[in-house]
Order: structure tokens, then C-alpha cells, then sequence
């Protein structure tokens, strides 16, 4: 399935779509985790449109383009982290956001990564979960007056026959 979505490097010019998309996806596909509040400071983390872009440009950013309609995007930060996956509400469960941890995934094994690590959203851990990611620990991020949680979850790739396990706290 994700053959079917083309995927392609992040510009600058498509950053405040990405942005409109970004919060869209969290007020749409998050309101059974997060209540309004929290979805709100979330959703405003990405208000200053320059940090967004650069944020975007500063990791590699990958963009599911059909058509002219963006369906979402994903970024790998430092090689081994999956930073960003977000999936447009209209296109949620078609397999882009597959299409694109597939791809993040590949290009982190090609890099030298043994795993791949992302701080999931309460919303995204059944997916990460069905692709092999195991949780590592619970968070509590605070955003402007709110406190949001996610889980860290880690991947081992293939060629690392290791079970992925959460790491050392020391």
C-alpha cells in the first residue's frame, strides 16, 4: 500500500500548508486523548511560521504530495528519530502514514541507525505498536499552561537481531 503514495524532500514554499495540516491532524484525529486545551497549546507550537519551516528544513523531511493535495509528512532527526508524523484527517488509515515510517525507517537503517526512536502521541501508539515499536517510557510534556503526555518507543531495524529494548536510565 504505501507504493502508492509519492514521496518527496520538504521545500520552504510548503510550510504553512504542513503547518494548516499539522493542526488539523492534531484537532481532528487527537480529540478522543486530548481534550480542547491541550490539543490548543499543541496546536500552537507551531505559531511562529519561520521556527515551523526551519524546524521542518533543519531534520529530513519527507511530504506525501498527490495531486496537488498534501496528505502529510514526516521528519527523521539526527538520523534515529522519528520528530514528526502527521497524516491529513481526510487521508487517516489509507496507509500514508505508513508510507512514510516505512521510508523514515529505511533511510535511519541506511544511515547506521540500530533503532529508531519517536515520542508517540497516546493517539499514535496503537500505530507504532503494530509497526514493531516497543514503549520505553511514559512523558508529560508541559506546554504553555498544559501538560500533554506521549510515550517514547523504540524500533530495533532489521540487521540488529536484538529485541528492542527501552534504555538505560542511569
Amino acid at each position: 500500500m504505501s507504493d502508492d503514495y509519492p514521496l518527496r524532500p520538504f521545500l520552504p514554499a510548503d510550510a504553512m500548508v504542513l503547518r494548516d495540516l499539522f493542526a488539523q491532524s492534531i484537532d481532528e484525529l487527537t480529540a478522543d486523548d486530548y481534550d480542547e486545551d491541550q490539543r490548543l497549546a499543541w496546536v500552537a507550537t507551531a505559531e511562529d511560521a519561520a521556527a515551523f519551516r526551519d524546524k521542518l528544513a533543519g531534520a529530513l523531511t519527507l511530504v506525501v504530495q498527490l495531486d496537488g493535495e498534501y496528505l502529510g509528512f514526516g521528519s527523521l532527526k539526527d538520523n534515529k528519530t522519528i520528530d514528526m508524523l502527521y497524516v491529513h484527517p481526510d487521508f487517516a488509515g489509507e496507509g500514508v502514514g505508513t508510507a512514510l515510517a516505512e521510508a523514515l525507517e529505511k533511510i535511519a537503517g541506511a544511515r547506521g541507525a540500530e533503532a529508531v526512536t519517536v515520542d508517540a502521541s497516546d493517539t499514535a501508539v496503537p500505530f507504532f505498536e503494530r509497526r514493531g515499536y516497543v514503549g520505553a517510557q511514559r512523558n508529560s510534556i508541559p506546554l504553555d499552561d498544559q501538560w500533554l503526555s506521549n510515550t517514547t518507543m523504540v524500533k530495533r531495524l532489521a540487521g540488529n537481531p536484538a529485541k528492542a529494548e527501552p534504555p538505560k536510565v542511569s
